[in-house]
């Protein structure tokens, strides 16, 4: 069996590529390597862990001495790094883990892989990859016009951003200077099943669910592209598998809507499945709609105006395109959390109950 090393595991888009592996990549075993935070809980890897082909190990990127336990103990030719702090409204309130976690722990483990790689037979070192995962958001914010590509200088408007940033230009670096065989993705906005209720999609299902107001940032005009979680995967799998090392590769949805939109959408698409006409909720209120939720609420600090990938290169090279458009990437969204609302409930259980983060300004 081929060892895949998958950092972040335990969250959204990880427990989501594990899912995707073991369906699709025949003769994967998956170490999942993840510090268990907020954001990251094993009941997003409720089904998997029962697959004989998955470990769990806990444990923190920052932490070299577990980092190259791991590298050691299970001597993987395939890492995949979503280990990373990615809530922008968190890293306004809270830089330094940001940094410790996106910046430090990706150092260590590429510092981990290249000790790994040395110690390799010729074989072992050419079916080696390391892959790491980024975000459109490093490229700052644009326009009305054009989108990102691969080669668009990096501008981060964020703390969040700036790790991610700096993280990449660290692996591009490894690449160049060790020869290191890397692969680096950016991707647009992800949504689908297990995303932590801070996101904006699952933030707002629940909020409607319970009848709460639906905060919109600003005038809801910001733009983002927005990509499933299940093609971001496979996607994924396609970079490591095909992809040149050293490239790196945009991975987009195709859909770039308003904040604003993308509540509506999801507003008529609970009415679809739930009415709010319904809910006791809302009869007690006297309302008759989940639109009626929405709030214009006060901006983020430094909210980056539009985003849009440019991902022709992973198209072209690769032959990746995104599968499922909005319309029934937000049906299967919706259905997954009103199925799962005792999910939603056990991962909220450490301390963050759908709170407004990220309005601190000025100097800490």
């Amino acid at each position: 069996m081929r060892t895949t090393v998958v950092t972040g595991g335990a969250g959204f888009i990880g427990s989501n590529l594990v899912d995707h592996l073991l369906a699709k990549v025949p003769g994967a075993r998956v170490i999942v390597f993840d510090k268990l935070t907020y954001a990251g809980n094993k009941e997003s890897l409720r089904e998997a862990l029962s697959d004989r082909r998955v470990r769990f190990v806990k444990g923190d990127i920052a932490d070299p001495r577990a980092v190259e336990r791991l590298y050691r103990t299970y001597q993987p030719t395939r890492v995949y790094n979503l280990a990373a702090e990615s809530h922008v409204d968190r890293s306004i309130d809270g830089p330094l883990n940001f940094v410790r976690t996106n910046l430090e722990g990706t150092f260590h483990l590429l510092e981990g892989a290249r000790r790994h790689l040395a110690g390799m037979g010729p074989a072992a070192r050419k079916a080696f990859r390391f892959l790491h995962v980024s975000t459109d958001e490093v490229y700052g914010s644009l326009g009305r016009e054009g989108s990102f590509k691969e080669t668009t200088p990096y501008a981060p408007n964020s703390p969040y951003s700036a790790t991610k940033a700096g993280a990449d230009h660290l692996v591009r670096a490894y690449g160049e200077t060790f020869g290191l065989p890397v692969l680096l993705t950016n991707c647009s906005n992800n949504y689908g099943p297990k995303q932590f209720p801070e996101k904006l999609i699952p933030l707002m299902i629940l909020n409607a669910l319970e009848g709460r107001p639906l905060p919109v940032y600003g005038d809801g005009k910001n733009v983002r592209d927005w990509l499933y979680v299940e093609d971001h995967c496979a996607g994924l799998v396609r970079v490591m598998e095909k992809g040149r090392p050293g490239e790196r590769y945009n991975l987009g949805g195709g859909t770039e809507l308003t904040n604003l939109e993308v509540v509506g959408i999801l507003c008529d698409e609970l009415e679809k499945v739930l009415p709010a006409m319904g809910n006791p909720i809302f009869l007690r209120r006297g309302l008759t709609r989940y639109r009626q939720l929405v709030r214009f609420v006060q901006d983020r600090p430094g909210h980056d105006r539009r985003y849009s990938m440019d991902f022709s290169k992973a198209r072209r090279e690769l032959g990746w395109t995104p599968r499922h458009g909005f319309g029934s990437g937000m049906e299967r969204t919706v259905q997954w959390y009103l199925s799962n609302l005792d999910w939603c409930e056990k991962v909220q259980g450490k301390g963050y109950r759908r709170q407004r983060l990220g309005l601190k300004k000025g100097r800490p």
